[in-house]
């Protein structure tokens, strides 16, 4: 979160390619066994940091010569979300019971700002660590969101968990709205994640 500009071994954008391009590929592998259980979930989890983000460049995916922490960071968040929501839409259209969701954990005392704050020694990475040591929720709690997509029975494809104050309390559904929805987006980041992994992604076409 919030690291200097890297790459994976594939040549991706380090955030992008661990936050977004990691989880659509293992989705795809694991396609014939999500259609052919019944009820099967996939849960992506976006973060606030979304809002930083712009839905990506399908000419520029991996920021080279525009590369900042946070917008990277940002615009991996947002695929998350975008993915999350195009993918149930495309259980819909295929007839499967499988249903995506998407959530937000909240301000939560993992390694994660810790992390950020040793890798970069920036500013904001260090406000961050110190105010999540300071006021974040236990991983226990931040879990919530993710255990209530992930089991209740009443979780509903194409939504949004998060916690209720936000980045803090238990996990409520929330509205999406605006940019989040965005048909055109949701469907240039399909065409750049296949583009890019290899891997093709068409559950009209497994059995």
């Amino acid at each position: 979160m919030g690291i200097g500009e890297r790459r994976t071994t594939d040549g991706f954008e380090l955030q992008l390619g661990v936050n977004h391009l990691g989880h659509f590929a293992l989705t795809a592998w694991l396609l014939p066994a999500l259609l052919a259980s019944d009820g099967a979930r996939v849960v992506s989890v976006t973060s606030t940091g979304r809002h930083l983000g712009r839905p990506l460049d399908p000419a520029n995916p991996h920021l080279d010569g525009r590369y900042d922490p946070w917008r990277a960071y940002g615009q991996s968040k947002l695929a998350n979300l975008h993915f999350a929501l195009e993918l149930d839409r495309r259980f819909r259209a295929a007839g499967s019971p499988a249903r995506s969701i998407v959530v937000h954990p909240g301000f939560t005392r993992t390694d994660l700002q810790a992390r950020s704050a040793r890798e970069t020694g920036g500013a904001s990475q260090r406000f961050f660590h110190a105010a999540v040591r300071r006021v974040g929720m236990t991983p226990a709690q931040g879990a919530l969101a993710l255990l209530r997509a992930a089991t209740d029975p009443g979780a509903v494809g194409g939504a949004l968990y998060t916690p209720r104050w936000v980045n803090w309390g238990p996990p409520v559904r929330r509205p999406l709205l605006g940019r989040a929805r965005s048909r055109e987006a949701m469907a240039t980041l399909w065409e750049v994640s296949e583009r890019e992994t290899g891997i093709g992604f068409d559950l009209a076409a497994r059995p």
